[in-house]
Formats: C-alpha cells, sequence, structure tokens
C-alpha cells in the first residue's frame, strides 16, 4: 500500500500547478509594535486576490497558535468568523515578541472506491489504517500551511522556529523595520535551510492605486533573502514548494504567508 501511494503521488506532483493556493491568505494585525506592559491588538484573517481586502472568504482559525515571549501559549479572546474574514483580539500581558499564527498540515488523500471518489485528511501515521485495501488511483500529499505575524510589547525578543513547513528565522527582527531600509530574513523548511525559493512580497492598498508594487526575490543557499522596503505599510510575504514522492517518502507541498509591518 505504501509503495503503491508513493508512486502515484510522485505522477500527481508533476501534474499540480505551481501555485501555491488560489487566494492569498493573510493575518492582518491592528499594531505590530506597542509600549508599556500591557496592551491589546486585534486581528482580521481572510483569503483574497487582493492582500488585506476582505472580499472572498473568511479565514478558518482551527490551527491558530500563538505562543508569547516566554515561549507559552496565549490564548485568542473574542473571536468571531464572518463572511470574508475572521477578527480575534489578543490581550499582550508579557513584554517582548508575540508569534500569531494559523498553521494546518497532515496528509491529503484522494482515491477511488469501487468507482466512487473519495478523500481522507489527517495524521500520516494514521493513513494506512484508513485507506481501503481495495483502494484505486491513490494520491497522496503530506503538506503544511503557516500563515503569521508578529507583535511586540515593549523591546523585541527572539523567535523560535518549531522544524516544520516553511518558516521565517530572522535575522533583522520583523518588528523592526522601516520604509528605505533593507531587512534580511531567513527561509527554513522543516529546520533546514530553504534555498532557492521564490519570495513574493506585496503592499497593502492595492485598491487605491493602480501599480501592485509587487516585488519577487529568491532565498541563497543559506535561505536568507533581502528586502529593502520602498513604503512605509502593511506586506505579505509568500513562498512555496512542492516537490514529488520519491521512494518510501510522500509527496510534498508547504506555503508560508507571513505579514510584516513596515514604519516610516
Amino acid at each position: 500500500m505504501k509503495k503503491r501511494i508513493a508512486l502515484i503521488a510522485a505522477l500527481a506532483a508533476f501534474a499540480l500547478p505551481m501555485s501555491a493556493q488560489a487566494h492569498r491568505a493573510w493575518l492582518a494585525p491592528t499594531s505590530t509594535v506597542l509600549s508599556g506592559t500591557d496592551a491589546w491588538v486585534g486581528f482580521d484573517g481572510g483569503q483574497s486576490n487582493g492582500v488585506f481586502i476582505a472580499d472572498h472568504a473568511a479565514m478558518r482559525l482551527d490551527g491558530l497558535t500563538i505562543t508569547a515571549p516566554d515561549g507559552s501559549s496565549a490564548q485568542a479572546e473574542n473571536t468571531m468568523v464572518g463572511k470574508y474574514r475572521s477578527t480575534f483580539d489578543l490581550h499582550l500581558t508579557q513584554t517582548g515578541t508575540y508569534r500569531i499564527a494559523n498553521v494546518s498540515g497532515g496528509v491529503m488523500v484522494s482515491y477511488k472506491q469501487g468507482g466512487e471518489a473519495k478523500r481522507w485528511r489527517g495524521a500520516e501515521a494514521d493513513m494506512a489504517a484508513n485507506i481501503p485495501a481495495d483502494a484505486t488511483e491513490v494520491v497522496a500529499t503530506r503538506s503544511n500551511s503557516r500563515t503569521e505575524t508578529f507583535v511586540t510589547l515593549g523591546e523585541p525578543s527572539a523567535i523560535t522556529p518549531t522544524g516544520q513547513g516553511i518558516e521565517l528565522v530572522p535575522v533583522t527582527h520583523p518588528n523592526d523595520l522601516a520604509a528605505g531600509e533593507a531587512a534580511t530574513f531567513k527561509l527554513v523548511r522543516d529546520g533546514r535551510p530553504a534555498a532557492d525559493l521564490e519570495v513574493t512580497i506585496a503592499r497593502g492598498g492595492t485598491r487605491y492605486r493602480d501599480n501592485p508594487e509587487e516585488m519577487t526575490v529568491r532565498t541563497g543557499a543559506d535561505g536568507s533573502f533581502t528586502v529593502t522596503w520602498p513604503e512605509p505599510g502593511l506586506y505579505w510575504m509568500n513562498a512555496s514548494v512542492r516537490t514529488p514522492a520519491s521512494g518510501d517518502q510522500l509527496a510534498y507541498s508547504a506555503a508560508y504567508n507571513g505579514v510584516v509591518e513596515v514604519l516610516p
């Protein structure tokens, strides 16, 4: 069963488009840099053609994970899911940097049984027990998606990667960005440098200008890339990777969406 799934997944991976997703996913904070020892921040989450324009679908928050500066988990409050956007608040009670991420992952499998198309999604360890022995046209892909942003109360603090999927590792802190200045980040994939990935960077506010003003850069051998911010505003960054199955390894698909604020 495992070899049959891997073989069909390899063929299917080449047939899929390289675009990470049909619409752009984003988490937009009301503020990213705050002073004092106690503050509140609100967040909007959605999926749309234009970043930060809530006109397509609300973001499901099933995988919302908030990491406080000391590494503990913080909880969202006043959560609401609307037609075009989801919203929630976060009470900042520790000084340092909070990582707010909506993460999903696992294995997606499509197959046919008795001529009927079926799908299953879950943990890779549970896959063999949930795919019928008489399944045909089995296509399996291990996936990971991360949409995140960062908020700092007081002095910025370190951000520790989880080692799963594509992640942003700061060289320049994501809450210390200014227009006209260069910032450097690293992308890692499952904890290792993500070399030669295309990174798309888009500034919000496209509804009010004709030029989308998107930038594209590529990561180096160590996963690093540098961008000089042309204007203040909220920026969306995206990178994705898709690899075919190889031997006993399933096909793999991962996407990263990050939101940072650039101040004047």
